[in-house]
């Protein structure tokens, strides 16, 4: 199974510089005119759609959903982020259940959750994994 997921946005450019250029996504460099762009980042693939009815109001759970992105260095994955100067929804930390992560909102007002790919050593990975 790959995942794959679409975000809509008034401005497809605004969300393929921040796949690309926030989150080490590969895809064009200059999107131009398109109303669809697909970028790429290992198995994972992002339709940026454009919309003009588009809401970009971020939407937290449980009004909206929490896309799981893991990574084997979720460190660097938020040194990257903050190196972009992309603000944060919530910081680094580490979880009561042993998972590390960071959550960002995308341009589209999507709740992203950058997560190491397992619990610390000996730690439990239950909720909220």
């Amino acid at each position: 199974m790959r995942v794959s997921y679409e975000v809509f946005h008034k401005d497809v450019a605004e969300l393929v510089r921040f796949y690309v250029a926030v989150l080490g996504f590969e895809g064009p460099e200059i999107p131009g005119a398109s109303d669809y762009v697909v970028v790429t980042r290992g198995e994972v693939r992002v339709g940026c759609c454009r919309h003009g009815d588009a809401d970009d109001t971020p939407r937290k759970p449980p009004a909206g959903s929490e896309i799981v992105l893991r990574v084997d260095d979720v460190e660097a994955e938020h040194a990257r982020v903050v190196a972009a100067g992309w603000p944060l929804a919530d910081p680094l930390m580490t979880r009561p259940w042993g998972m590390t992560d960071f959550r960002v909102f995308d341009p589209s007002g999507q709740y992203l959750r950058i997560t190491n790919t397992r619990a610390a050593a000996g730690e439990s990975s239950g909720a909220g994994e």
